[in-house]
């Protein structure tokens, strides 16, 4: 095995340093800048897009979703929703080259409370059965579908308001539950429903739109996370209609007033590209909506790393610019080693 050896700056925080990783004999890795190894908080291996929307992808797809990852400098993904048969296996068998798979297992939503033929309807008199299978099947984290807009035969019928899956006890059963077994719960929201569901105990806030300050101030004390996925959103267009400019608008306005609030109160905010972004996209997003370059930059490495509990200082991640000044550098890495292994 090579001992990868760099000197150079070491990011986020910029200061000079001598990296090494692996053991055997020393090899320079090329590059001026180093990261960590980038982190992906909300991805979904086994879910891609058409003009339809999202659609299921096998495991040879989510295979190479995940070999574009590392080649990227991903070093871990949290997979928040799929096909079980699939992200939990790769979750298991961690492999050389490709990055590590901290997954949830399955979308927890009851009939009618998510995308069509992505996910098994869970009446919320199963919702704690499901729960103990999805641990029991090596499942770290389980993903709650907090809240969704009425659906139809394509779809969620797009400007209906968004209502809770499942009702405030069985949401704090499943809370509890989960906690029990020592896995966290993340929780796609996109309502009001959040405060409450920051209040039940979730871990980590998924979109989390119409979050407030108040609601930050509550997830910071505990130490909980918000992954905004900006970049799921689409950039503004100028083609749509009146009333869905002004929404992104307001959007656009309550990020960028609140991420340095959730940064203030102590609330990991994470880096996730969804079914449509990138790390490197997303990072750009965040220092666009309120973060410093600095902590855009965190968000996709150091605070991800400490909050998901990843460990082992074997994934390094080079770079001959500074992404500092183009977050589009993120995707162009100079050499990755992943696990002591470089594989770019």
């Amino acid at each position: 095995m090579t001992r990868w050896v760099f000197d150079g700056v070491g990011l986020p925080a910029g200061e000079q340093v001598h990296v090494e990783a692996g053991t055997g004999d020393p090899e320079p890795l090329p590059g001026r800048f180093i990261l960590p190894g980038l982190v992906d908080s909300h991805c979904h291996l086994t879910v891609g897009i058409t003009e339809r929307g999202p659609v299921p992808l096998d495991e040879a797809a989510a295979r190479a979703m995940l070999e574009d990852l590392g080649q990227a400098g991903v070093r871990a993904v949290r997979d928040v929703g799929g096909d079980r048969s699939v992200t939990l296996k790769l979750a298991a068998g961690p492999e050389d080259g490709r990055p590590l798979v901290l997954a949830a297992g399955r979308f927890v939503a009851p009939e009618g409370g998510y995308f069509p033929g992505l996910y098994e309807p869970v009446p919320a008199e199963h919702l704690l059965a499901t729960v103990e299978a999805e641990l029991d099947a090596g499942a770290t984290w389980i993903k709650l579908v907090g809240d969704f807009p009425p659906v139809g035969p394509d779809g969620p019928l797009r400007g209906s308001p968004m209502t809770p899956n499942y009702e405030v006890d069985a949401v704090g059963q499943l809370i509890a539950a989960v906690h029990a077994r020592g896995a966290r719960v993340a929780a796609h929201t996109q309502s009001e429903f959040v405060g409450e569901l920051i209040r039940l105990g979730v871990d980590s806030v998924e979109h989390g739109t119409v979050i407030t300050a108040e609601d930050l101030e509550v997830l910071g004390a505990r130490g909980g996370a918000w992954t905004p996925t900006i970049t799921a959103y689409g950039p503004p267009n100028p083609d749509d209609e009146p009333e869905r400019v002004e929404k992104r608008r307001a959007l656009d306005e309550r990020l960028t007033a609140l991420l340095p609030v959730a940064r203030r109160y102590g609330v990991q905010v994470l880096a996730g590209s969804d079914m449509v972004g990138t790390v490197a996209g997303e990072v750009d997003q965040l220092a666009k909506h309120g973060l410093t370059v600095t902590q855009a930059l965190e968000a996709a490495t150091t605070s991800a790393i400490d909050f998901l509990g990843l460990t082992g200082g074997d994934d390094l991640v080079t770079y001959d610019a500074d992404p500092r000044d183009d977050a589009e550098i993120l995707a162009s890495p100079t050499a990755v080693v992943l696990r002591g292994h470089r594989i770019r």
